[in-house]
């Protein structure tokens, strides 16, 4: 995310503390497929993403007069999500066993066969082989591209715990992809 973006959803995020609906508005639209993506990361199901970033929009207006920092509004309104996927994630745990299981026996029938899909494909297996935390954090630092101090207020835990994981995520993936010959 770009300094001009971040600067914008600032401006954004104190116009909604101001009332401004328009603002509240292109807020959402702003960050809704983020906010999706994030809770997709913890449920891999689409629909309970979905109902999951919804019900994160819901404490996140409610809650955004309280901001004191509007230049945290991601890692804030990402916390949130992310806490709110782990309690579906609670909820949901032998349903999402199974369907884990169905996505392995079903997984690569109709691929194409581009060299890059299936390295991509080989890739995002080895990723899900990697404890759920380590997963997480990968997710956070190289796809939505946020800093060590931001992904540690969003997991809610210090900045040496998640250089820590990101250091054996890539370890442990290197040993992965290394078995693999990849």
């Amino acid at each position: 995310m770009t300094t001009t973006d971040k600067i914008f959803d600032s401006l954004l995020v104190m116009q909604c503390q101001s009332g401004n609906k328009k603002a509240m508005t292109l807020l959402v639209k702003r960050w809704h497929v983020r906010l999706c993506k994030q809770a997709y990361w913890y449920t891999n199901d689409i629909e309970a993403s979905k109902d999951v970033a919804q019900d994160s929009w819901s404490k996140i207006l409610l809650k955004i007069g309280n901001l004191k920092d509007p230049n945290s509004f991601g890692s804030w309104a990402l916390t949130i999500v992310t806490r709110n996927a782990l309690d579906w994630q609670r909820k949901h745990k032998k349903e999402q066993g199974n369907l884990n299981s169905y996505h392995k026996e079903n997984s690569g029938t109709s691929l194409d066969h581009d060299h890059n899909e299936m390295v991509f494909l080989q890739l995002k297996k080895s990723i899900k082989e990697l404890p759920k935390n380590q997963q997480i954090v990968l997710n956070l630092f190289y796809i939505e591209e946020y800093s060590i101090k931001q992904i540690s207020k969003i997991m809610n835990v210090s900045t040496g715990t998640i250089k820590s994981r990101l250091f054996n995520a890539r370890e442990k993936l290197k040993l992965i992809l290394k078995k693999q010959k990849l």
